[in-house]
């Protein structure tokens, strides 16, 4: 795996001869906003940028950050992604704006110890946001990847979450309506996500399509809200503090494994190593990769 000094100097080097356009949904906090600062910094402003989210105030203060050109175009559009309905109405808003898509970067998500949580939709939270947005995502604004990469550009997505630590998942409960827990909604989101850009890449092949697992990153997100974890938080932090990424480090394994890959479907780890398609932590095969596509299509598809 490659040192953070010559990930840097990599991303460092990305010059492309054309003015990519970026999307980072999720990008208002966390990784997201770090890989998005991150990109427009080493794209000196040479560079149309979309922030999703749902914090307007928070993408204003970031947006202001970013180096400023005759080129430069950057935007703000909000989304509430754990409706599908409100995922769909912010794609199809994309595809009349938007000239091409080269990079999607996808980090929606929250913990929590709470239960299945339904939304409107009949859809848990946390699987909303972990998976069924981030494949919606990707497959509405499809076309605009497809342009970009018609036009000899780079087509990327990447989707942070945690590769290499997914479990079994049972193909007759998709949704985990049945038998959801926790872990049974943690392990099953990483498998999905495993699923997700294996059948996209086996639509696309001459795109490339990731999955991150970030390892443990000092973002909000590792905050806990349940107020009898709030307390340990401090000790928390002092032990893994050692052991763990700061945000703009994080950020620049993330961006160096966006750009970096080639045509296919890529499992990488926080350093952005290449996990192994076998063992441990993976649980894909024909049959999940169809069920699973056609489960999403259709607890996705808006009426």
């Amino acid at each position: 795996m490659p040192s953070l000094s010559a990930v840097r100097a990599a991303n460092a080097a990305f010059s492309p001869s054309y003015i990519p356009v970026a999307l980072f949904v999720g990008g208002t906090s966390g990784i997201g906003r770090a890989t998005a600062e991150a990109f427009a910094r080493y794209t000196k402003g040479q560079a149309h940028i979309v922030i999703c989210g749902r914090n307007r105030a928070a993408a204003e203060s970031i947006i202001a950050s970013f180096p400023k050109s005759t080129n430069s175009k950057y935007e703000f559009v909000e989304c509430d992604a754990t409706l599908m309905k409100n995922v769909q109405s912010t794609t199809t808003t994309l595809m009349s704006t938007l000239p091409k898509l080269n990079y999607l970067f996808e980090t929606p998500g929250y913990l929590t110890l709470k239960g299945r949580d339904e939304t409107s939709e009949g859809l848990d939270r946390k699987l909303a946001l972990n998976y069924y947005a981030r494949w919606k995502f990707t497959n509405d604004l499809m076309p605009l990847l497809r342009k970009a990469k018609d036009a000899g550009e780079d087509a990327k997505m990447l989707s942070v979450l945690s590769a290499g630590h997914g479990g079994p998942i049972d193909l007759d409960d998709l949704g985990l309506k049945k038998g959801f827990s926790l872990y049974a909604a943690g392990v099953a989101a990483v498998t999905y996500n495993d699923l997700m850009i294996e059948s996209f890449s086996d639509q696309q092949p001459n795109m490339a399509f990731t999955h991150m697992f970030p390892g443990g990153v000092r973002t909000p997100i590792a905050i806990p809200q349940h107020w009898a974890l709030k307390p340990l938080f401090p000790v928390i932090y002092v032990l893994a503090y050692p052991f763990s990424f700061s945000m703009s480090e994080s950020a620049e394994y993330h961006l160096h494994a966006l750009l970096t890959g080639e045509n296919g479907s890529f499992r990488r780890g926080p350093r952005g190593d290449l996990l192994e398609n076998k063992g441990k932590g993976y649980f894909s095969s024909e049959e999940a990769k169809k069920k699973l596509w056609e489960h999403t299509v259709e607890v996705t598809t808006v009426i």
